[in-house]
């Protein structure tokens, strides 16, 4: 073994920073719950700083009671803009820094970017702690739907700065790797997520849950699930949809998740299925019982709901991007359009509705294809990354200051 390589049997103690983590639910929650519990598995010892969340209970189980850290450091938070459900993590780095002189950490991984992310980085760099960072959310590519795209180079810049701070960003993609490197950040490492194919799969479907939404032996579910907001490019997920049902009247489009659009969504669609929030086995059974998934989504890093859609045994319809360029083969186990190709996005929709004998074999290869998707092989590589030893240190004496540009 070489100096710059971990063994994995190396048991360390990782800190794992984030403004959000379970039980919340989104993307990165779900991410770093499994990568937590993975860590565990391997023997490292984990901690967790991140903020209070409302109506929280106390411990550190999931709600399969399976733990999630080794202990666990609690912060201020304040509601995120636009996510009240979401907060702001608030604290000093010299709070940080106290604590990790108690108890030092041997690698520190920081997941969001905002407050609390800047006090861990500061706290890690004048400690000399190797700290890493996950590029999990796009930010800035969010204002543009929230009529703020002139804060759009603004967060660039900013996110260019918070990342170059840390030794190492770890993205999901190889697409987004690029996205990130011409951003301006470096160095950056491969780090993709896996899929639990024994709790997605395609067994859980449930025919009284189709039944309740009027759902008939042969008649078409559309589903999306996901968090009911404007960066969700849900607009096109609608009109995608509505010219399904023109020509195939039978067919139900099935939403699962909250979000601020929710009322507005139901009040314009009152036919369509709205399931709200759902977790564990019921959420399991909403993927299994739909039958083709959609995901309009141009602003996710990865959207680990395609590779759920996709152990599910659902055909996916999303944009190159994210999972879907990693994960998806256009008419293989899944369907494809370029990020500037709406008509190909419903068309791909409508080609599936059509040809019966093209969505069965499409979601049969899905389900063959999601068994690949190991997490166990991605918490070995996040290991190897975080740990490195040669990417220990991109420390510097003097202090940088937020840009404004």
């Amino acid at each position: 073994m070489t100096e710059q390589q971990v063994s994995p049997s190396h048991n360390r103690h990782i800190v794992v920073v984030s403004e959000t983590f379970p039980p919340e639910i989104n993307g990165v929650a779900n991410t770093l719950r499994h990568l937590c519990q993975g860590l565990l598995k391997q023997g490292h010892r984990i901690s967790v700083v991140r903020p209070r969340q409302r109506h929280e209970s106390t411990g550190n189980v999931t709600s399969a009671g399976q733990a999630l850290f080794t202990d666990e450091h609690l912060v201020a938070g304040t509601p995120l803009p636009g996510y009240p459900d979401l907060r702001f993590g608030l604290t000093r780095s010299a709070r940080l820094t106290r604590l990790w002189k108690r108890t030092r950490p041997d690698a520190i991984y920081v997941a969001t970017q905002g407050p609390l992310g800047v006090a861990a980085v500061s706290a890690a760099r004048q400690l000399g702690i190797p700290v890493s960072s996950g590029f999990h959310t796009n930010f800035h590519t969010y204002s543009r739907y929230y009529g703020a795209g002139f804060l759009e180079k603004l967060l660039c810049g900013y996110g260019r700065w918070f990342h170059n701070r840390t030794a190492i960003t770890l993205v999901p993609t190889r697409k987004m790797q690029t996205v990130v490197n011409a951003m301006g950040v470096h160095p950056t490492g491969l780090w993709s997520r896996g899929v639990d194919c024994n709790r997605f799969n395609p067994h859980k479907r449930d025919d009284a849950l189709r039944a309740s939404w009027n759902v008939e032996a042969n008649d078409r579910v559309v589903l999306y699930v996901g968090r009911l907001a404007s960066e969700k490019n849900l607009q096109m997920a609608a009109t995608c949809f509505e010219r399904i049902r023109n020509l195939h009247p039978r067919t139900r489009f099935v939403l699962v998740g909250d979000g601020p659009l929710r009322k507005r969504m139901a009040e314009r669609h009152p036919d369509y299925i709205f399931c709200g929030m759902q977790r564990g086995e019921d959420l399991a059974r909403h993927y299994a019982s739909g039958d083709i998934f959609l995901f309009p989504s141009k602003t996710d890093t990865f959207g680990n709901v395609v590779t759920e859609a996709m152990a599910s045994g659902l055909a996916v319809v999303a944009y190159d991007d994210a999972a879907a360029s990693e994960h998806i083969s256009h008419e293989g186990n899944g369907m494809k359009a370029d990020l500037t190709d709406d008509d190909g996005f419903i068309d791909a929709a409508l080609k599936l509705v059509d040809q019966p004998t093209l969505l069965n074999r499409i979601r049969a290869q899905a389900r063959l294809d999601a068994l690949d998707l190991n997490w166990h092989v991605q918490i070995e590589q996040f290991e190897q990354l975080v740990l490195n030893q040669k990417h220990r240190v991109k420390y510097h004496a003097t202090k940088q200051s937020i840009p404004l540009l």
